[in-house]
C-alpha cells in the first residue's frame, strides 16, 4: 500500500501504482490539510471574495465574477468545455501515473478540494477504472488542461473508461465498480484539471524504461566489442576517473564486468592500436546519456510531489495567491534533454551495427554477417532498418520546449509544450529500443560467426537467452519475428537479467 501526503512520493512508487497495480491511500495528516483547505474555500464562498476560478470564469475570463449560486455549474462547465483533446488514448499505464499524481498534488492539502472527490479518484485507480484519456491537445501551461479534462469526466458519469479489459462509457464503468458518481463543487474542476501530471506521468515511465535501457545499451556495446574484437584498455578505470564524469566511468565499469573473461575482446590487440570511436567511446557516448537520465530523475523527484494548480490556497496565511505552478517548463526542458540522451544511444547502435555488417569494417567477419553472400542478403537490410528509425528519431529529437503558441485570447501568453516533449521522448525511447534489438541480434549472429566458446560467460549468458528464441542465421530468413523478438526480451528486462545473473547487477 501506497501511502501520498504530497511530500513523499517516489518514482519506484509511482511506477509500482502504474504497472503492478499497487494500492494507495491517503495519510492521516493529509486528510486534515485536505479538510481545513476546503474549510477555508467555503469560507471565501461565503463571504464572497472575488479568487479566481473560485468565483470568477477563466483564463481570459478570469474578471467575470461568478455567483455563488453558479458555482457548482461553472466547475461541471470547465471539465466538459475542456475535453477537447485528440489522438489515440494514452497507454493504462500513463493514465494510473496521472491519476497517482494528481491526487498527491491534491494530498498536499493547497488546492481547496474535498476530500470526498480526491477519495473518488482514488476508488478509481485502487478498482482499475481507467478513463480513456486521448494523447494530443495540450499546450503544458495552464497544465495539461485537455487530456486532464478527459480524465475527470468519467468521475462525473461522462467519457469513457476501459474496465476489466473492456472500453465501455464512464457511467456504466463506475456503476459496475460500485464508485458514486460526484458533482463538483466551487474551486473542484480546476484543482482536478490545472497541472502538470500527464506530462509528468508520461515522462515517469519512459525516465523508467531509460534507467533499464542503459543497461542494455552496455550489453550491446559490449558484445558487439567483442565480435569486433575490441580493446578493452579503452575501458580502464584510470581514464575515466581522469575525466572525472559519473555516468561514464559506471558505463567503463559495466563494460568491464561484461566483458571479464573474454577471448575475443582484450586489454591489448597486437593487430590494431585502437578501436573506432563507437566501440572506444561508448563511456563517453553513453555515459553522457547516463548523466541526462540522472537530471530527469531529479526534476522529475521534485514535480511528483510538486502543488502544480492555480490558484494555490494557503489557509494559515489567509491567501490564495494566482500563480504560475501549472507552467510546464521544468518538464519540458528535461524531456526534450531525455528525448536526446535516448536518441544518442540508438545512434551509436546503428554505427555499431554498421561495423558488424561492413566487411571493410569489421575485422573478418563475412560481409552482411552471411557465409553465402551473393545469393544470400544476410544482414543488409536489418542495419537500413536501423537506420531509418535513427534519422526518425532525429526529427523527434527537436525540442518542443523552444516553441510556443499564446492561447486564451492572449492571456496565456507562454506555453510550455511539456507533453509533446514527453510524448516525443517516448516515440524516442521505442525507436531505440528496437535499434538495440537490431544490435542484439546482429552481435549474437556475429559471435556465432566467430565462436560461442569465447565469449565472456555473462555475454554467454545473453547470447544463450536469445538462443532460445532467435536462432543463428544461416539461409535468410524473414527477419522481422526475430527482431520483434529480441525488443520483447528487452522490454521485459530478460536481457539485462540474464548479463546480471553472471556479472552481478550492472550501474
Amino acid at each position: 500500500m501506497i501511502a501520498i501526503d504530497g511530500k513523499s512520493l517516489t518514482l519506484e512508487q509511482v511506477i509500482a501504482a502504474a504497472r503492478s497495480g499497487e494500492l494507495v491511500e491517503l495519510t492521516q495528516e493529509s486528510r486534515e490539510a485536505i479538510n481545513k483547505t476546503r474549510a477555508y474555500v467555503d469560507k471565501k464562498l461565503a463571504e464572497k471574495a472575488v479568487v479566481y476560478g473560485l468565483t470568477t470564469g477563466f483564463g481570459k475570463f478570469s474578471d467575470t465574477f461568478v455567483p455563488e449560486d453558479q458555482t457548482a455549474a461553472l466547475q461541471r462547465n470547465l471539465i466538459i468545455s475542456h475535453s477537447c483533446a485528440m489522438g489515440q488514448p494514452l497507454p493504462t499505464e500513463v493514465v494510473r501515473a496521472a491519476m497517482l499524481l494528481r491526487c498527491n498534488a491534491l494530498a498536499r492539502g493547497n488546492s481547496g478540494i474535498r476530500l470526498s472527490t480526491i477519495e473518488t479518484m482514488l476508488n478509481m485507480l485502487n478498482k482499475g477504472v481507467h478513463p480513456i484519456v486521448p494523447e494530443k491537445g495540450s499546450l503544458g501551461a495552464s497544465g495539461d488542461l485537455a487530456p486532464l479534462a478527459h480524465l475527470v469526466l468519467v468521475m462525473l458519469g461522462e467519457g469513457e473508461a476501459e474496465y476489466q479489459g473492456r472500453r465501455m462509457p464512464g457511467r456504466e464503468a463506475m456503476e459496475t465498480a460500485g464508485i458514486p458518481t460526484i458533482e463538483l463543487a466551487a474551486k473542484e474542476g480546476l484543482a482536478l484539471i490545472n497541472g502538470t501530471q500527464i506530462m509528468t506521468a508520461i515522462a515517469c515511465n519512459v525516465l523508467w524504461d531509460a534507467f533499464h535501457l542503459s543497461k542494455t545499451a552496455d550489453i550491446a556495446a559490449a558484445m558487439t566489442c567483442e565480435a569486433q574484437l575490441g580493446i578493452k584498455k579503452a575501458f580502464d578505470h584510470k581514464v575515466h576517473a581522469a575525466r572525472g564524469h559519473r555516468g561514464q566511468q559506471e558505463c567503463a565499469k559495466n563494460l568491464l564486468q561484461i566483458l571479464e573473461d573474454s577471448k575475443l575482446a582484450m586489454e591489448l590487440n597486437p593487430d590494431k592500436v585502437q578501436d573506432a570511436y563507437s566501440i572506444r567511446c561508448v563511456p563517453q557516448i553513453h555515459g553522457a546519456s547516463r548523466d541526462a537520465i540522472e537530471y530527469v530523475r531529479g526534476v522529475l523527484s521534485n514535480e511528483i510531489n510538486a502543488v502544480t494548480d492555480n490558484p494555490i490556497i494557503f489557509p494559515d496565511e489567509d491567501e490564495a495567491i494566482s500563480g504560475g505552478n501549472f507552467h510546464g517548463q521544468p518538464v519540458a526542458l528535461a524531456m526534450d534533454f531525455l528525448g536526446i540522451a535516448l536518441a544518442e544511444f540508438a545512434n551509436v547502435s546503428e554505427r555499431r551495427i554498421e561495423r558488424l555488417v561492413n566487411p571493410s569494417l569489421s575485422n573478418g567477419l563475412p560481409a552482411f554477417l552471411t557465409k553465402h553472400g551473393g545469393v544470400h542478403s544476410g544482414f543488409m537490410i536489418a542495419q537500413y532498418s536501423a537506420a531509418s528509425m535513427v534519422s526518425e528519431s532525429k526529427v523527434y529529437a527537436h525540442p518542443a520546449s523552444v516553441d510556443s503558441i499564446p492561447s486564451s485570447a492572449g492571456q496565456e501568453d507562454h506555453v510550455s509544450m511539456g507533453t509533446t516533449a514527453a510524448r516525443k521522448a517516448r516515440m524516442i525511447l521505442d525507436n531505440s529500443r528496437k535499434v538495440l534489438a537490431i544490435e542484439l541480434f546482429a552481435a549474437a549472429q556475429a559471435l556465432w560467426l566467430r565462436g560461442e566458446d569465447q565469449l565472456s560467460p555473462a555475454t554467454r549468458a545473453v547470447y544463450d537467452r536469445i538462443r532460445q528464441d532467435v536462432p543463428p542465421i544461416d539461409e535468410d530468413v524473414v527477419m522481422h519475428p526475430l527482431m520483434v523478438r529480441c525488443e520483447e526480451m528487452i522490454a521485459a528486462g530478460e536481457i539485462v537479467k540474464a548479463a546480471e545473473s553472471v556479472c552481478g547487477e550492472l550501474r
